[in-house]
């Protein structure tokens, strides 16, 4: 592994003895593909900006609450005052290209984190000093645990009121298992807080008016202590994890500054540690060190392992290594709409190049499509390139059937990646054109918004005939209404928002059913025996068919239109017309009279009404999604909002304190927590918040199945 500080170090060798090769990769080891994530309000996008700025990249400061962002540019994201999509941003500092991602931080829009964390090489978790670590921090932290993301913390906001640095590191440690280490000491907190101690330097840093001065001091004498201290706990700690320092350690506990870095480096890279930085990005403080955090720390694309794939051929796993010579392997992570241009499709190339004027192929639908333009990405602006290779993010246009997850490959050699798994929708209305003239143009509307989202699903209830729009919240929901309206100019009638329910079975059942019918002149005949299996919560569902039950059927055409009948009827579920979820069904047995009356209509018809009475004979249940709520209320809020929780089926997990306020944590069905918002202001007299998650689906009791059965 080759650190930043050697690779500047054989730069500086080779341009001095004439020579232009410096021993290491010039394009890879020096790009830096990062996100920015955190809770909500934690001040993700006031960071970004602040980068931006302090990278050149801007030239004003841009503030959320002005409406003036650079990342945060949809009406939407202004008038709200959050981030609602992901916005990729390229951007340079110390001769290193960092390309950007800023992530929402509201439950409801965690898929853009979900596909962000997929193809970024590390990450940058801004954590509130006041608030510490909250619900979504701990969501996006398991979202980078999953996909190995080496990250660095930012602790934001030290200048307000109840800022505490120590406690936060501590509830990183504790609540995310992190080996967390500090790199810095603030100075002061909340109105005091003026700068901060590094700790490998050994030097004070205060910053003076929009923060561009950064003024070095020595460290002031009521803090000297500290600040030996904590040096000689990050020398033991960042020992502790790198066996290359460790005989230097022994020899001369005090390691310098440059030894350390380089240490500090290998360790990240191998997610052993988790560096701590501080500051406040609202008033311009901390984020140029920030920023050479990222450069020295985080890795680069060269520093990541060699990525895997499957071979469309023969399955088998193959590596694909991150070098332009290697042949084209590129993740579509993200589609959005461009005015001017239509569709862009964000992409990670983890091997090979693209080129303008290329043709890529798509293993998912078996065709090849042709990249008409490239550009890099400047939130909602773009500038145009003429290729993008290994390690690098862009968008391409011109690109017609590709969607999110897709890979995209040479033709010669065609592989794929794992696709991006998205969460299930959790909530659902109905939506329907105001006129004639609007229902082509709401329908191919609703079509693009679920293409860029795949948490927003657009169906057709077969009962009904009504458009459902399903998606993760009421305020996603809202928002996607909305951007009907504004972007798309289509004018609908909306139903209010409702639960999204799934059913499941709690015991095994089975069922024999008999189809034996004359249609069209001819007879169809077969009978089924079929079975219905539970299985562990979040599983999702299966189908099979018995190696017995398979020697007894015609063709295998026949057990494919068994399968299909056992998914329609899963799909389809058998109390409330809900999908069903965590259920197993198999076919047993297969009875046929003769070739000519088992038709692919008669398995298909018999697959789907046998499951339905295994399903009700294994005893059919309705689940509903379960909220992990976390409020902050004054105590003397505690009582008021304790007693409507348990008003609405909730219970309290969890009470702990954080400075002056009560944190309650409780679990709350989604169902009763419709317009909760208006109503813990009023509990509260505006002083409570909350931010909610799904947790977990539960089994809804009887009382309220039958009130959704008889509705």
């Amino acid at each position: 592994m080759v650190s930043v500080l050697e690779c500047k170090a054989k730069k500086r060798s080779a341009a001095t003895a004439g020579d232009k090769s410096d021993g290491c990769n010039a394009v890879l080891s020096d790009v830096r593909n990062i996100g920015v994530v955190a809770h909500i309000d934690a001040g993700k996008t006031t960071t970004t900006e602040r980068i931006l700025y302090y990278a050149g990249r801007t030239h004003r400061l841009g503030n959320v609450d002005e409406g003036n962002t650079v990342t945060d540019w949809m009406m939407q994201e202004r008038e709200r005052g959050i981030t609602i999509v992901s916005a990729a941003i390229t951007c340079n500092w110390r001769d290193h290209q960092i390309n950007l991602i800023d992530t929402p931080g509201h439950v409801d829009f965690t898929i853009e984190v979900e596909r962000s964390m997929r193809v970024l090489d590390g990450a940058v978790g801004v954590f509130c000093a006041v608030g510490g670590v909250q619900p979504q921090s701990e969501t996006v932290w398991r979202q980078a645990d999953r996909y190995h993301v080496p990250r660095l913390v930012f602790i934001n906001k030290m200048d307000r009121m109840g800022a505490d640095f120590k406690a936060c590191v501590a509830e990183i440690r504790k609540k995310l298992k992190a080996n967390a280490i500090t790199l810095q000491l603030p100075i002061g907190a909340a109105a005091t807080f003026t700068g901060v101690i590094d700790l490998l330097e050994m030097r004070a840093l205060s910053y003076d008016g929009d923060g561009r001065a950064v003024a070095e001091s020595e460290i002031p004498a009521e803090m000297l202590d500290e600040a030996r201290a904590a040096r000689a706990l990050l020398c033991e700690q960042a020992a502790e994890v790198d066996d290359t320092i460790l005989e230097q350690y022994f020899a001369d506990p005090n390691l310098s500054a440059e030894l350390l870095r380089t240490s500090i480096r290998r360790s990240v890279v191998a997610s052993r540690i988790v560096p701590v930085l501080c500051g406040t990005a609202l008033r311009n403080k901390g984020i140029q060190q920030l920023l050479d955090a990222v450069v020295w720390y985080l890795p680069s694309p060269a520093d990541r392992p060699t990525v895997h794939a499957t071979d469309l051929k023969s399955e088998e796993k193959i590596i694909r290594h991150n070098t332009p010579e290697a042949p084209l392997t590129a993740l579509v992570f993200k589609i959005a709409m461009d005015p001017f241009v239509g569709r862009l499709f964000f992409v990670r190339i983890y091997g090979g190049k693209i080129s303008k004027g290329q043709n890529v192929y798509n293993p998912r639908i078996f065709k090849r499509e042709r990249v008409m333009k490239i550009v890099r990405l400047f939130a909602d602006a773009q500038s145009e390139v003429d290729v993008l290779e290994a390690g690098q993010i862009g968008a391409l246009v011109g690109l017609k059937e590709a969607t999110t997850g897709d890979t995209l490959c040479a033709e010669r050699e065609p592989v794929y990646l794992e696709r991006i798994v998205a969460p299930e929708p959790v909530m659902f209305m109905a939506i329907e054109p105001r006129s004639r003239a609007d229902k082509e143009r709401l329908a191919e509307s609703m079509g693009l918004l679920a293409a860029e989202d795949p948490t927003c699903q657009v169906r057709v209830d077969p009962e009904t005939g009504q458009t459902i729009l399903s998606g993760m919240g009421e305020l996603h929901l809202e928002i996607l209404v909305d951007r009907l309206r504004r972007e798309f100019k289509c004018e609908a009638n909306i139903g209010r928002p409702m639960v999204s329910y799934y059913e499941t079975v709690h015991g095994e059942g089975r069922a024999t059913y008999l189809f034996d019918r004359d249609l069209g002149g001819r007879r169809h005949y077969v009978q089924l025996e079929i079975e219905v299996i539970p299985q562990k919560r979040g599983v999702g569902h299966a189908v099979e068919i018995s190696a017995a039950a398979m020697r007894k059927l015609p063709d295998v055409k026949m057990a494919d239109c068994v399968k299909q009948g056992l998914t329609d009827g899963i799909l389809t579920g058998v109390l409330a017309r809900y999908p069903m979820t965590d259920v197993l069904a198999r076919v047993v047995d297969v009875v046929t009279m003769e070739d000519e009356t088992a038709t692919d209509v008669a398995f298909r018809t018999a697959a789907v009404m046998g499951f339905r009475e295994a399903a009700l004979a294994a005893g059919a249940e309705l689940l509903e999604p379960i909220m992990s709520l976390d409020i902050a209320t004054p105590a003397e809020s505690v009582g008021d909002i304790i007693g409507d929780i348990n008003g609405r089926r909730g219970s309290v997990s969890e009470m702990t304190t954080r400075g002056d306020m009560q944190i309650v944590n409780a679990r709350v069905p989604l169902a009763e927590l419709f317009g909760y918002s208006t109503v813990i202001r009023s509990l509260s007299r505006g002083r409570a918040s909350y931010s909610m998650q799904t947790g977990e689906f539960a089994v809804v009791p009887r009382t309220v199945k039958e009130q959704l059965l008889n509705r």
